[in-house]
Order: structure tokens, then sequence, then C-alpha cells
């Protein structure tokens, strides 16, 4: 599939991803202490991501469960040293100034590794409707930017009215500010990231169904003269043999109880979302092991929000189809498995080093008085 991406070179950023709404598990669904999301496990998974050579970790966002995104992110910044850190943030939660601000202090003490993941659900306590909250996000957005790359904020909108001085606001990174990540399949969210965002990200479905999502966003985009990266969040278990990975499989949900699993699902704000519901329907048409296609394994989204489905099989097999996601066109990986510190290993010994990881270059736009710490080819503004 030839695609008109940001990022044509077959060469691919590979993050993980951190447990910070508590949702870390030996066996699905059963609570186990060792697994809480505390900071010192989050951290330690930060920190072991980055000694493995993953160069991006997701730091997700919940208000029911788990811990404040920003805060976290501020006090584990200082820690690391290369990776990068994509931050969650939700549109209309924060005050956008102060959260232009807030970003612009992260990305400072990252010295330009910060990576940001656009949200726009419903905020606690609130329900609104898919437009409105797409809407909201555009303007925060459009003020994040202003604040990122202009000498005042002068917005007027529908939700916010400013006219600020940037100062307070402008980030590390002299390129038009952190990249944006994005995720929504409904109309209005693929309108926003076509419009404003960098890389699109898709939870797990069949290889058609993301092909034509991706044709779709790739015109979309072309309507605003722009180009955007695809990204793909999924779990992963790889093990030498298949038999082994399916077996872990099949372990990993062997107890679950199904109503505490659909309990679990639905305390998340997202987890009647299209993009849930999607992968939902495809469960409901997998084989009798929950697969939906080869080695793509459905048996997560039975206690999980969100994404959904592993890719399962041998480390052979798991690369075969990782290759494959990249000639499709996706050229950034956000992989988790379960538990998070032991699966992190494997992916590390089976996957990372058999793939096209993104090589380095200076031409960042970051500000010329420090030496840059430099991103993939996906986190350069084009």
């Amino acid at each position: 599939m030839n695609l008109e991406i940001r990022t044509p070179e077959k060469k691919i950023e590979v993050s993980w991803f951190s447990d910070l709404c508590n949702g870390d598990y030996e066996y699905l669904g059963v609570s186990d202490g060792i697994f809480r999301s505390s900071f010192e496990h989050c951290r330690n998974i930060v920190l072991r991501a980055e000694e493995l050579g993953f160069r991006n970790i997701l730091l997700p966002s919940s208000y029911q469960t788990g811990q404040d995104t920003l805060v976290f992110a501020g006090a584990v910044a200082p820690m690391t040293h290369k990776i990068n850190l994509l931050t969650a943030i939700r549109c209309g939660e924060v005050h956008p100034p102060m959260l232009a601000r807030a970003l612009s202090t992260l990305d400072h003490i990252l010295k330009g590794r910060l990576t940001i993941n656009i949200i726009s659900s419903d905020l606690p306590g609130t329900q609104a409707s898919n437009e409105e909250r797409y809407a909201k996000s555009r303007e925060v957005i459009e003020i994040l930017k202003q604040g990122w790359t202009k000498e005042k904020i002068s917005f007027q909108g529908k939700y916010y009215s400013f006219e600020l001085d940037s100062d307070p606001v402008k980030s590390y990174q002299q390129n038009g500010g952190p990249l944006l990540y994005f995720g929504g399949i409904s109309e209005a969210a693929r309108e926003l990231c076509a419009e404003h965002c960098d890389v699109y990200l898709l939870w797990p479905e069949t290889e058609n169904r993301l092909k034509e999502t991706m044709e779709d966003m790739v015109q979309r985009a072309k309507k605003y003269g722009r180009k955007i990266d695809f990204g793909l969040r999924i779990h992963m278990i790889v093990r030498e043999t298949e038999e082994e990975a399916r077996t872990y499989a099949q372990r990993l949900i062997s107890r679950l109880d199904l109503q505490k699993g659909e309990e679990l699902k639905h305390r998340s704000l997202d987890s009647k979302s299209l993009g849930v519901m999607r992968q939902d329907e495809l469960r409901k048409q997998a084989d009798p092991n929950l697969f939906i296609e080869e080695n793509i394994w459905s048996g997560i989204g039975l206690a999980r929000s969100g994404c959904g489905s592993a890719i399962v099989g041998s480390a052979e097999q798991v690369v075969k189809k990782i290759n494959r996601y990249i000639d499709m066109g996706f050229r950034a990986f956000i992989l988790s498995g379960y538990p998070l510190m032991r699966e992190i290993d494997y992916v590390a010994k089976y996957v990372l080093p058999h793939i096209p990881l993104a090589t380095f270059s200076l031409e960042q736009g970051r500000t010329p008085k420090e030496t840059p710490i430099t991103p993939l080819t996906t986190g350069v503004r084009k």
C-alpha cells in the first residue's frame, strides 16, 4: 500500500506503555497489589523502557483510577535521558493557557523530548455530544499552537477567547512545538486529526479495516495541504514458539470473570466510544480462540476499554506481522503486554533487534544553545 505520509522511509518509532491507570495484571481482571499503579511501579516501567531502547512511552490519562499524567510526567522527566514522554492530555480539563504553560515547562525539563497524546473524551461529571467535544479540542489545539509558535495568543472561539502574550508558554522545541498524536474514529475526530495532528493512532482491527481508515485519513489530510503519519496501539504476546504464545494468551484470561471484566471495561470514560464498539464487533466475529485474523487475538478486550487486541505468536510471526504493518504505512507503534515489566523484556529480546527502528538526525529545529536530544523522524514536524 503506497500512501502519501509524512515519513515515507520505512523506519519506525517503537514505544512502550506505562500503567498510570491501574490496569496492569498477571491475570487479566484479577487485581494484584504488586502491579498497582503506584509512582514507583510506573517510574520503573519508564526507566526500563529507556534502558531497553524504546524511543517513546505513552503516559495515559484516566479520572476514575490511577495517577495524574502531567504530575507524573513532571516527576519522572528528570530521571530520563533519551526516551520521549508521550503525555496524554484531556482537552478542556485544564484552562488552555495554563495547560500550554505546563506543557512548555515539561518540554523544557525534557529538552524537547515531549510528545503529546490529544484526548477528547468527556470530562468527569459531564456528558457532551461528540461534535462538541471535538470542537472544544480543536480550540484547545489552536490555542496551544499559537502559544508555541506566535508572539501572542489571539483567539476568539465558541468556548475560549484570549488576547495574551505567549512568552510564558514558549516550548523548548522551536519547530512548531511538540508532536501531536491523536486517536478517534468518528467523523469529527478524523477531521480534527487531519487538520491539526501529526500521528493518527489506530486500535487493532483487521488489516482491511485498517487500510480503509488509513486511506480515508490521507485524503482528509490532503484537503488541508497536510500529510500525517500512522501509529498502531497494540498489545504483545511474543515467545519463541507460537504454541508458547497462545498458551500464555489463554493463561492471561484463565481467571477472568466475564461480569467483572465488563465492570472493569466500563469504568473508563471511553468504553462506549465508536472505536471500542468497532473492536467489540470484530471480537464477536472472531474464531473460537478469539483471533480476529492471523496472529491478532482479541481476548484483552473482554476486560479492557481502549486497545483490546494483541499480536500473539512466535518471534518470527510477530516480526512478520509488524513488517506487514510497516508496509501498510505505519511508522509508530505503541506496544504493551501483561504484566508490563515482564513482557517488555520479551519484546526487547525477540522483536526490537529485527525491525527497522528509526535512526536519529540533528534536523530538529530545536534551540541551538543546547545540544539537541534527537527524537525519531516521526517526531519532526514537516
